[in-house]
């Protein structure tokens, strides 16, 4: 190796190293001489014959356009493109025969070069084998009459030869800054464009051509239906594109792979016709991308749609736009995706392990046309989980952009202690049990609001157990069969335990879908309820019971806990009750119905029936809010009931003077009163006030003091330890303490007497007692009413008052009476 060097440093210093050193340098300095003087010969030969030129390029453009062309001025540029002679075209405009009516100008350019064959320009020839259009606009134009701005090239007839002997193939097409616009009015199409950048080199196969075109450009708007807004607006589109034209097809080809348009890349397939009375045209496009980035690159009015959802990793989408540059109204799109294992985010909360197939189209019915109207989202074989509930739609069709409507089919099964992920633990809490869910729905789409829904099919819970909050009810081990039919919602095999009280429940409500969504007022929730044992206080309790407040800011998932309370509180529930055995406080009944409706958190009682006592007990009756108590209002009737059994169990009604067990016989009576309930069921102290009547039947007081007080003096020979009664009635006004005693008469074996006035459950007791002190042992012999109540007052009258002293009853004359 160091042998070489030193030849070949001795080879360089040698005079034959030497001369063809110098050789090559004079033949660069000729070539470059050469150029320089060839570029001044053509500079010479355009300045001598600029003239001719010009009429040579006029002639070229005349020959082939029906409108006119202004030229400011023609410029030689030096060297460049040489050995052709480039020209520069400066203050261009280009403009149809019918300018004057649309005033859409074809092109306008500051610059615009072409390169010229130098050999052909000497053969008085031109051939442009290069275009370069800088900082122009170009503005296709079709108006709402069909006036064109682009029927400016006249058609040459068949085997016509042009008067000069131009040719008109372009090599190579280059644009810099230009505005591109095509508006197409009667297709309400327009496409707006600032292209940054255009390279085009151009390969000729006799009429056919192909070229590999660079692209950089803003979109500042491409609108297949103005109507509808832009897709890709201020978007950068740059990449690569293979355009392919067929003169046989009369169609252009457009390809391209990894076309970035903003931040995302797609591969996209297009085909172009050029037919002057139909244009149509097809445009496939893939790509992989995040679905809030494809919603930036649409047209508004899907873009406002889609926005309310959001998917979380990215998905392959693929597109196909067919229609025709010349059609009124929206091209066909078809969309189709596949996803899997995604996150899909909906107005409601977010659905993970996300997978299904989905496709759109907004051609969903043939011969119904290219709009909202028949456009449709299609989607197959949904899976995933709402919080940790899992689900599958096996199909679901959402159609009709303008008047939406979902249906499809609802599937779910799962652990029902998985709802309290959903569901705020102070409203409804589950434990233990299984939910199966099958339901075919049906329903409008407003505002991304479900109006008008149908359901069908049944949801079943087996042994579940699950606690109602704000009443405290708590529902132990229950199956629950709900059946959606097209009527109404069917409630079935319900049951509860509360304390005492065990319940069995089954309800319908009609119509239940579209009150639930749009009017939960006029809900009705139809209930036959039947008990075993019902103990009334407790089971009022419950219905007056409410639960702990909510506090105002909640985790998001009480929002359907608040909704569903909503509409319970809303709704009116009507309850047909029927029990076994039922008890109130002491009283004991049997065999008992009555119909409750629950209205605006109104409790109202309506046919209730029982036997108890020994007899029957109808009523009737409402229960309403005051505060932190209820206001109470009932009609009741009493028919020959045991009087000593029912006292004892209505705790005698706080009277005082005598026991129950004093007083025998049945009793009819009927009452209307009005009062106050405290939130646990107890009747509030002295709060009642009506009317009411009783009569007594085969009646007798036994060991009744204040009568053997009195009788042992006036009476010392009658039977005052079992008094017997003929007639035993009276009526009443209560208000509060206070008992208006009208017309109370007692006919007996012992005593015949008359009260009236007043008595208190406390203080201020004043009665005024009538007492004729003749023995009316024998006028139960007397059979004429009329006789007997003559005799009934004969002989010595008592006139008596019993009145309050210091909390004890006493009796004194009453120097009041006649």
């Amino acid at each position: 190796m160091t042998q070489f060097w030193k030849g070949a440093e001795t080879f360089f210093k040698t005079t034959n190293f030497r001369k063809t050193i110098k050789t090559i340098g004079f033949f660069i300095v000729g070539i470059v001489a050469f150029f320089l003087l060839s570029s001044a010969v053509v500079a010479l030969y355009f300045n001598n014959n600029k003239a001719e030129i010009i009429t040579q390029i006029n002639a070229k453009i005349n020959e082939n356009i029906t409108g006119t062309i202004d030229i400011g001025d023609i410029r030689y540029k030096f060297l460049k493109g040489f050995p052709n002679m480039t020209l520069a075209l400066s203050q261009v405009e280009l403009k149809d025969s019918l300018w004057a009516i649309h005033k859409r100008t074809l092109l306008k350019a500051e610059q615009i070069e072409i390169r010229i064959d130098l050999w052909d320009v000497l053969s008085n020839e031109i051939t442009i084998d290069k275009i370069e259009i800088q900082q122009a606009t170009l503005y296709l134009f079709k108006g709402k009459n069909g006036i064109v701005n682009t029927a400016i090239f006249k058609v040459q007839p068949k085997g016509a030869k042009s008067k000069s002997s131009t040719t008109s193939s372009i090599n190579e097409i280059v644009l810099d800054q230009v505005h591109f616009i095509s508006e197409n009015q009667v297709g309400n199409k327009l496409f707006d464009f600032d292209i940054l950048a255009l390279r085009s080199k151009i390969d000729f196969d006799d009429d056919n051509w192909r070229t590999k075109l660079y692209l950089k450009t803003s979109a500042k708007n491409m609108a297949f239906n103005t109507k509808r807004g832009s897709f890709i607006k201020n978007k950068i589109v740059e990449g690569v594109l293979v355009v392919d034209f067929s003169k046989q097809k009369n169609q252009i080809r457009v390809a391209t792979e990894q076309l970035k348009i903003g931040k995302e890349f797609f591969d996209i397939n297009a085909h172009f016709s050029l037919d002057k009375n139909k244009s149509p045209f097809d445009i496939a496009i893939k790509t992989n991308i995040l679905w809030k980035d494809a919603s930036e690159l649409l047209s508004a009015n899907i873009s406002s749609r889609i926005n309310q959802f959001d998917l979380k990793k990215a998905i392959n989408v693929g597109c196909t736009i067919v229609g025709d540059m010349n059609a009124e109204g929206d091209p066909e799109i078809v969309v189709i995706t596949k996803i899997k294992n995604n996150e899909l985010t909906i107005p409601d909360g977010i659905i993970s392990d996300c997978s299904f197939e989905a496709n759109f189209t907004n051609h969903y019915e043939k011969d119904a046309g290219f709009n909202d109207v028949n456009s449709t989202i299609t989607i197959m074989n949904f899976s995933g989980r709402y919080k940790t509930i899992p689900f599958t739609i096996p199909i679901g069709i959402i159609s009709n952009f303008e008047k939406t409507t979902a249906a499809g089919s609802f599937k779910s099964n799962f652990n029902v202690a998985r709802l309290n992920e959903i569901v705020a633990k102070d409203f409804i809490h589950f434990s233990d049990g299984n939910a199966k869910v099958n339901l075919e729905f049906k329903f409008d789409i407003l505002n991304l609001k479900i109006q008008k829904p149908m359901f069908t099919g049944n949801v079943a819970v087996k042994n579940t157990t699950l606690n109602y909050g704000p009443r405290n009810l708590t529902f132990v081990k229950t199956d629950i069969q709900l059946d959606f039919t097209e009527e109404a919602l069917l409630i079935k095999k319900i049951n509860f335990k509360e304390r005492r009280n065990t319940i069995f429940m089954e309800g319908k409500i009609d119509n239940f879908l579209t009150l639930y969504y749009e009017n939960p007022e006029k809900m009705i929730v139809n209930w036959d309820i039947y008990a075993p044992f019902l103990d009334v206080k407790q089971f009022i309790g419950v219905i007056t019971r409410s639960g702990p407040k909510s506090p105002k800011k909640q985790h998001a998932k009480n929002d359907l806990s608040q909704e569903l309370n909503g509409v319970i509180d809303k709704c009116q529930v009507v309850l047909r009750l029927k029990a076994d055995k039922m008890i109130y406080r002491k009283l004991e009944a049997a065999n008992a119905k009555a119909t409750v409706l629950l209205v605006n958190n109104q409790l109202v009682v309506q046919n209730g029936w029982v036997q108890s006592s020994g007899g029957t007990i109808s009523f009737d009756g409402k229960l309403a809010p005051s505060g932190d108590q209820f206001f109470l209002e009932s009609n009741a009737k009493i028919n020959r009931v045991d009087i000593a059994r029912f006292l004892t169990a209505m705790n005698n009604f706080g009277i005082q003077s005598f026991k129950p067990k004093n007083i025998k016989g049945l009793l009819s009576a009927s009452a209307s009163v009005k009062g106050t309930l405290l939130s646990g069921g107890q009747l509030k102290t002295n709060s009642l006030s009506g009317t009411a009547k009783f009569a007594v039947i085969q009646g007798a007081l036994v060991d009744f003091e204040p009568i053997k007080n009195i009788g042992k003096f006036a009476f010392p020979f009658r039977d005052l330890d079992n008094i017997v009664f003929r007639d035993l009635s009276g009526n009443f006004k209560i208000n509060g303490d206070l008992v208006d005693v009208n017309d109370l008469k007692v006919s007996s074996n012992v005593l015949n007497f008359d009260v009236n006035g007043v008595y208190s459950f406390n203080r201020g007791t004043n009665l005024a007692m009538t007492i004729p002190l003749r023995n009316p042992k024998k006028d139960a012999f007397i059979t004429d009413e009329i006789k007997r109540a003559e005799k009934r007052n004969t002989g010595i009258v008592l006139h008596l008052l019993a009145v309050d002293v210091d909390g004890k009853i006493k009796v004194r004359w009453n120097k009041n009476d006649e």
